[in-house]
């Protein structure tokens, strides 16, 4: 892989800042490179090489009239086919829309990344209407993880992992209603977080915003390395008028001297051996830079699953199926339709639903009562490194996802870095949860971790 490949985007741009590379060198690295692993790892829908080289351009000359850069300025970055990209269809991997339009705007955020500099390269790979812990549909097929084809990159956001681990793209945006950014991270060893519910507009998103659990889910940047999630931050925080649920809130990075102020939590509970090992290591490392860390847990982490599944299936997952009939969707991706078999054991009448609502109360209540003690809690992304393709809905594996749902449900900030391996060479994550609002902290943890325990590390693809 070529150096500049394995650069973050922050690097990236600071050499096209300083002249070292222009944008088109480096998109043109990009496409090479793509050209030479997407046959492989196939985590891309569209590729964009024409108009990224176009915006290469554009931002070459502007660099050489002496205009100001952006933070991102000719940097390529990358977006899950769920999020609007102007001029492209947003086909959220779902029969029903293989026929849909061209956007005909941008995402807010992927418009704050253009505005900051970057330019769109792919749109990448997800499962059938984001509903998979997998990456696999009936209109592209199955995305594979790149340090291990036989294994996923995990779902829904898993193009996007795999392109960024395989270096296909530095940088880009996945989103996340039970696990769908940290998942795939956590599976290709790539760093992402899904900021707290209303953190960060989603106008412009497919499927969008609204019902009742519009507060499980958000959009997420995924990158390579920290330092580039937390200059996303900084790009896509704020309220854009559109999305009701966003908090109009800027982001700022948190002074490594505050560090020594944390207390930390950890737990492992559920987890295999080796990610147990993997979780207590990166604890470890903390020794001493945090003001405490010591082994403890939320105690209403074990009513999680059943209830992420009660908010998502209260009708038996009527509501999901008349959506697809709507879309056109008549034909579904297995891995989708063993979602919706799962949804059926919650289906409950109007009274019960009230009672799922009342237990969701509690539980917010009980994890925020939980984070008055400490800032920072680390645990397990999931019980196992990626999992073999199609295996994520055994009842075992899909059970292990309460590992990232527990934060979608109370609505934290939860990140995760590559810390480790298992024998096979398979990355493993480790969960960085903070408190409401506190980004800042999620992700100066993580730095932390990355710095200690190694973080991305190329594929031998």
């Amino acid at each position: 892989m070529d150096p500049i490949l394995q650069a973050s985007a922050v690097e990236q741009a600071r050499r096209i800042r300083e002249g070292a590379i222009s944008s088109v060198e480096l998109v043109e690295a990009h496409l090479r490179h793509i050209h030479q692993i997407d046959p492989a790892i196939h985590a891309i829908v569209d590729l964009l090489a024409e108009t990224a080289l176009v915006e290469a351009r554009k931002a070459d000359d502007a660099r050489a009239r002496g205009q100001s850069l952006g933070p991102f300025h000719g940097v390529p970055f990358s977006i899950k086919d769920s999020i609007e990209l102007a001029g492209t269809r947003c086909t959220a991997g779902t029969i029903g829309r293989a026929s849909a339009p061209p956007s005909t705007a941008d995402a807010t955020l992927v418009a704050r990344l253009r505005q900051a500099g970057a330019i769109p390269i792919a749109k990448t790979n997800l499962p059938d209407l984001l509903f998979a812990f997998e990456t696999d549909n009936l209109l592209f097929g199955r995305t594979n993880n790149p340090y291990n084809l036989a294994r996923t990159p995990g779902g829904s956001s898993g193009g996007e992992a795999a392109l960024i681990a395989a270096g296909g793209s530095p940088m880009g945006l996945g989103s996340d209603c039970a696990g769908s950014v940290r998942l795939p991270a956590a599976f290709c060893g790539i760093a992402g977080i899904k900021p707290t519910s209303g953190r960060l507009p989603r106008t412009g998103h497919f499927p969008p915003a609204g019902g009742w659990i519009e507060a499980l889910w958000q959009i997420g940047p995924m990158a390579r390395r920290v330092e580039d999630l937390s200059a996303m931050m900084q790009v896509l925080a704020g309220a854009d008028g559109y999305d009701h649920t966003a908090v109009d809130l800027g982001f700022t990075p948190l002074d490594p001297h505050k560090l020594s102020e944390l207390r930390v939590a950890f737990f492992t509970a559920g987890a295999s051996p080796r990610v147990a090992h993997v979780v207590e290591s990166a604890a470890l490392s903390l020794s001493g830079a945090v003001d405490r860390i010591e082994a403890n847990q939320p105690g209403c982490l074990d009513e999680t699953y059943d209830l992420e599944m009660k908010l998502l299936g209260a009708d038996g997952g009527d509501a999901l199926r008349a959506y697809l009939t709507d879309l056109g969707s008549t034909r579904l991706h297995p891995l989708l339709i063993g979602w919706l078999d799962k949804l059926e054991a919650y289906r409950t009448d109007l009274a019960g639903f009230q009672g799922y609502w009342n237990q969701w109360t509690g539980y917010v209540l009980r994890m925020a009562a939980f984070f008055r003690q400490y800032d920072v809690l680390l645990c397990p992304a999931y019980a196992q490194p990626a999992l073999p393709h199609r295996t994520s809905t055994l009842d075992g594996n899909f059970r292990a996802f309460h590992a990232t749902m527990a934060f979608n449900l109370s609505g934290l900030p939860a990140a995760v870095v590559r810390c480790g391996q298992s024998d096979d060479g398979l990355p493993i994550a480790v969960q960085v949860v903070a408190r409401a609002w506190r980004e800042d902290i999620a992700l100066a943890v993580t730095a932390r971790l990355e710095e200690a325990l190694g973080g991305w590390q190329a594929p031998a693809l």
